[in-house]
């Protein structure tokens, strides 16, 4: 696709997925390090030229008067952007099947299967290459479940690394903007040219921290911990044999594998839907109708809010924004702090099983522990959209459990990458300590070597 020239690239693209909510018209071949690569970003990420959507009917004819940082960091290093891919409203969901503009289709499968989320338009264009790679956040696991689900590479740097500044806000103190593609060489020359300190983002680790993590030197062989609490009942049985494969062909390459724990773990799923509602409900407080959102009837002071919001917001971000508002409440008690406690008690584990030194917090690394912790990124293969809609209309907890693979390293702020497995259709995850992303992208690119 990169091969076509500037005025034939947004003709030429089909998207059977419904990945893209929207194409831009003329799109901007540049020169750079990133040319003449083209991406696609979630639409959730703040452009001038389209719309930015969230994917919500709320924000529909939104035009920001600015590009968010990462969209002008590429522009300059000569990517080219081609289009918004869809998600799930304002990325609340795990399946991309909470859009304004209908589900989005894996392109990994003749049935339709889901794509997952909230990233999924991102996954689903990059699998179905339509782009080279593209942006998508992750709060909880939002760019590597889907990137596990459509046969593709999902990176969560560290939370800070990336500018934030143009991204609208889900949960800010997990927000991360992550990268999909489908190799790793494209990884790390978009990752070279996003990780940058953005001085507008409050959020954004400062250079003194970033200078502490150096070279990335891989050891010949890597101690790689498998996290105990991550077996989980639900795992499928061909997750199972997969990652088991994997663990033995690393063996064999002479790494080694240990089991560790982390207890924590075992908890972090409602700590983090806790934290993330809480989150979601003040970010998602200016959507009101007065400054954003749709229009609806007459505007007398005591509707408009409710009457937007109505009107404006789909099922799960109005679930979500009241339990959130509960969890804010004086009547739900001391939740919030005690969901805090557990990612602090989950960030101690951490550093207690790996190698590397916590530079944000200074504590000293574990001469004994490991390099990096692995474990299924999800539990399965994605479900088909039938099968997964007859779960949540079972029990609304099925819409939340599959991310207990992927909470903890938004939990501990580290960076994670999703690795197809041999059959593209299972994802393996691999993590490591807060701030040595390049580190993790060579030893993840070794393990993929051996699955």
């Amino acid at each position: 696709m990169h091969r076509l020239s500037s005025r034939r690239l947004a003709t030429a693209i089909k998207d059977p997925y419904n990945a893209l909510i929207s194409i831009r018209q003329s799109p901007k071949q540049g020169e750079g390090p990133l040319a003449p690569l083209t991406w696609v970003a979630k639409d959730n990420i703040t452009t001038t030229e389209e719309p930015t959507t969230c994917a919500s009917a709320a924000l529909k004819n939104y035009y920001s008067p600015f590009d968010a940082t990462v969209v002008k960091l590429l522009d300059e290093a000569g990517a080219t952007l081609v289009g918004k891919a869809n998600l799930d409203e304002f990325g609340l969901g795990s399946s991309n099947t909470n859009s304004a503009f209908g589900p989005v289709k894996n392109p990994l499968y003749e049935e339709f299967r889901v794509a997952g989320g909230s990233s999924g338009g991102s996954a689903a264009a990059v699998s179905g290459e339509l782009c080279d790679f593209s942006l998508g956040t992750d709060t909880g696991g939002s760019v590597r479940q889907p990137s596990s689900y459509c046969g593709v590479l999902g990176f969560k740097p560290t939370y800070g690394r990336i500018s934030r500044w143009g991204v609208a806000a889900y949960a800010q103190g997990f927000d991360t903007v992550g990268i999909v593609a489908r190799d790793f060489s494209v990884i790390r020359k978009t990752f070279d040219v996003i990780d940058k300190y953005d001085e507008k983002d409050v959020t954004a680790m400062p250079p003194w921290i970033r200078n502490k993590f150096g070279a990335a030197h891989l050891p010949k062989k890597l101690r790689i911990g498998v996290p105990r609490e991550f077996l989980v009942g639900e795992l499928l049985e061909e997750t199972k044999k997969e990652y088991s494969t994997t663990l033995e062909n690393l063996m064999k390459a002479g790494h080694t594998v240990v089991p560790v724990s982390l207890p924590s773990i075992k908890k972090s799923l409602p700590a983090y839907y806790t934290l993330v509602s809480a989150g979601a409900a003040s970010s998602l407080s200016r959507f009101d109708g007065v400054r954003y959102g749709v229009l609806v009837g007459p505007e007398y002071p005591e509707t408009i809010i409710p009457e937007n919001r109505a009107h404006g917001l789909g099922t799960e971000v109005k679930r979500r924004t009241l339990l959130g508002n509960f969890t804010l409440s004086s009547e739900s008690g001391d939740h919030f702090v005690r969901a805090t406690g557990i990612r602090e008690h989950l960030v101690e584990e951490m550093n207690d099983v790996l190698q590397f030194p916590n530079h944000l917090i200074n504590t000293e690394g574990n001469p004994d522990g490991v390099h990096v912790l692995v474990a299924p990124t999800a539990f399965g293969i994605a479900p088909t959209i039938e099968d997964y809609k007859l779960a949540c209309r079972t029990s609304l907890v099925n819409g939340y459990i599959n991310d207990i693979m992927t909470i903890p390293a938004s939990l501990a702020g580290c960076p994670s990458i999703s690795v197809p497995m041999r059959n593209r259709r299972y994802g393996i995850q691999v993590m490591t300590q807060y701030g040595f992303d390049r580190f993790l992208l060579k030893a993840a690119e070794l393990i993929e070597a051996h699955k």
